[in-house]
């Protein structure tokens, strides 16, 4: 937890680049129920765009993204029901 965010998982990707740092955290996601909260923490400046760009455009909605004075990003996503087919 940072701030008022809370999460219901936390996955720590420090030290990861993309594309491991979305491919992981979207494992993670899958696992959670809808309406669960996933806090991402990275180092890595790239996944800070890369990760709420993927999940947005996925339907996920993302809570807030949040820097610590140690040059981390704490990313908030909360799972949402799948995407309905485009067709």
């Amino acid at each position: 937890m940072i701030g008022d965010q809370k999460s219901d998982i936390t996955l720590d990707i420090k030290g990861e680049v993309c594309p491991y740092t979305f491919v992981r955290s979207k494992l993670a996601l899958e696992k959670m129920n809808v309406g669960e909260v996933l806090e991402i923490i990275t180092d890595y400046n790239q996944a800070r765009e890369d990760i709420p760009r993927n999940f947005s455009n996925e339907g996920q909605q993302i809570i807030a993204i949040e820097q610590t004075a140690a040059d981390e990003w704490h990313i908030f996503i909360r799972k949402a029901a799948k995407k309905p087919e485009q067709k």
